[in-house]
């Protein structure tokens, strides 16, 4: 990938729901993040803050 697809990737505008399904993140984690951004947010800026708790204790 380079500097060009990097670039748009960061500025593509995602929904925190969709986000949030891909990535398998609990309710909770979903509900921080639309606090945070409010329903859309950037890839970059929802990739950054997301946490994911493991699954496995």
């Amino acid at each position: 990938m380079d500097k060009a697809d990097a670039a748009i990737l960061l500025q593509e505008v995602w929904s925190v729901f969709d986000f949030a399904r891909r990535y398998r993140l609990e309710k909770k984690e979903e509900n921080r993040l639309l606090m945070l951004f409010g329903p859309y947010a950037s890839a970059h800026e929802l990739l950054t803050n997301a946490r994911r708790h493991s699954l496995i204790s």
